[in-house]
């Protein structure tokens, strides 16, 4: 998604936490501990959310917030089980991991 973000100025991507507890057991903090950060500052919040995809310790949340909670929720009403999930304008979703290559070209058939 960075790369596409990068490299194409008419796309964008809105990040909901949605912590996989049962595989990742600190998930949700990080979560909580990302999203608290976010409200003081964008870039802090983006470098914690780097940290904790290369697997990095993050500190504790600094705040409280039913936030995560929240997409928890709205995440099993769609039906999401696993992480990233995509939802484009239409309503379409897809899940897993992909390429820079392979987004672009899911992107611009989406547009379609």
């Amino acid at each position: 998604m960075k790369q596409v973000v990068e490299k194409r100025k008419d796309v964008a991507f809105y990040l909901k936490m949605f912590p996989l507890r049962s595989i990742h057991p600190q998930s949700y903090n990080k979560s909580k501990a990302i999203y608290c950060e976010k409200k003081k500052s964008n870039s802090k919040a983006i470098a914690l959310l780097e940290d904790a995809y290369a697997k990095k310790q993050l500190p504790d949340p600094t705040c409280e917030t039913d936030v995560i909670d929240k997409n928890i929720a709205l995440g099993q009403k769609l039906g999401i089980t696993g992480t990233p999930t995509l939802i484009f304008q239409d309503g379409r979703k897809t899940s897993g991991a992909m390429g820079y290559d392979k987004l672009v070209e899911l992107i611009d058939r989406m547009k379609k």
